[in-house]
């Protein structure tokens, strides 16, 4: 009776002993790669191929991908295979496509995007003696827009980037904007017209990096193959500069392990001017302070960006932002400023940066 009783008793906990809670999974597949063409064989009508390696999942399997394409109107998904590869069919023969892919897995993760490919519509690997119906109106895709880049445009708080002329058979219209998104896959974040090869995105998070591209498009809807994604870091934008005058650094000041560079364009009676600082030496900078002056007493600094700046008479002054204080051995910072003159815009021909001087790169 005892060994019965002490049985139905084990039963009982173990029926209501709560078993040991798990981590939820929040970690997202690898990101597809390998992405190619692979056309498959005797199909007919225009379609694409692709074939990719497979991803992999820290959490277990990865339960499928989603195949993203780009249209006029943006990226729409057009399959969701469960694995390489995927046929995309209902294409117009003869025309380009741009895809990209994430990978999923069972807890709702979704990995980053693959490279973009794009693939030229075919009918299959065997050809058909069937003539290829003659396509009427603009069908021709701008070019690719080309030199995605940062540090071009100065002034502007978040990110701020440019890119060269997209060339079209009959005329470029505009550009849109995408960004990859932190949930994968990319997002449009903005427009642009034919004429405006430089994009700005406020709101984003200062010393952050982020990655966008470009995709031009033309009046019959035709889009351009993506732009090279390429990394942009945001910044600050407009400081507000301080009124302290700054002491007039010693006429002979030790050399120091920085190198800085000065370029600028005038117009009028403005100007605006972007330097670098590197190390040149093996520790870091921690903390650093630019200072030169103007050679022409008409030369005034007004705004400037990526440093808090001052001015007492020809003396310019830079210091650091928090979240650029620091220059590794070998790295290097940028900034900049606008300003005015009253005719002549000579380049400074000295500088110090923590008073000592540096070098000054052709």
């Amino acid at each position: 009776m005892r060994l019965k009783l002490a049985l139905i008793a084990g039963v009982l906990l173990a029926i209501g002993t709560t078993p040991p809670a798990h981590a939820a999974d929040t970690t997202p597949p690898t990101r597809p790669s390998g992405v190619t063409s692979c056309p498959p064989p005797g199909m007919q009508g225009g379609l694409v191929g692709i074939c990719w390696q497979p991803s992999s999942d820290y959490g277990g399997s990865v339960a499928g991908y989603d195949v993203y394409q780009l249209t006029a109107t943006g990226f729409v998904k057009a399959a969701s295979p469960t694995s390489s590869p995927t046929v995309i069919t209902g294409l117009v023969r003869g025309r380009a496509y741009s895809f990209y892919l994430v990978a999923r897995d069972l807890s709702g993760n979704v990995s980053g995007p693959s490279p973009f490919i794009t693939l030229v519509a075919t009918t299959g690997l065997a050809p058909t003696p069937t003539p290829t119906p003659t396509l009427s109106g603009d069908t021709e895709p701008p070019s690719r827009p080309q030199n995605l880049r940062d540090q071009c445009v100065f002034d502007f708080p978040g990110t701020a980037f440019c890119w060269d002329r997209s060339t079209d058979n009959v005329a470029v219209t505009g550009y849109d904007v995408y960004r990859e998104a932190a949930a994968g896959g990319w997002i449009k974040v903005g427009s642009t017209g034919a004429l405006n090869t430089f994009f700005v995105e406020t709101g984003m998070v200062t010393g952050q990096s982020y990655t966008y591209t470009v995709v031009a498009k033309d009046a019959a809807g035709n889009v351009s193959a993506p732009a090279t994604p390429a990394s942009i870091l945001a910044r600050p934008g407009l400081p507000t500069p301080t009124p302290t005058p700054t002491p007039t650094p010693s006429p002979t000041p030790t050399a120091g392990d920085c190198e800085v560079s000065y370029n600028d364009v005038a117009w009028n009676t403005g100007m605006s001017a972007w330097l670098s600082i590197k190390n040149t030496g093996t520790s870091p900078i921690a903390g650093w302070r630019l200072e030169f002056d103007f050679p022409d007493a008409g030369q005034r600094y007004t705004t400037g960006h990526s440093a808090t700046f001052s001015q007492s008479g020809a003396h310019l002054t830079a210091v650091n932002l928090p979240w650029n204080a620091q220059i590794g051995a070998g790295s290097t910072v940028s900034l900049g400023f606008n300003g005015t003159h009253t005719g002549q815009n000579p380049k400074p021909t000295a500088f110090t940066v923590n008073g000592l001087r540096c070098t000054i790169k052709a």
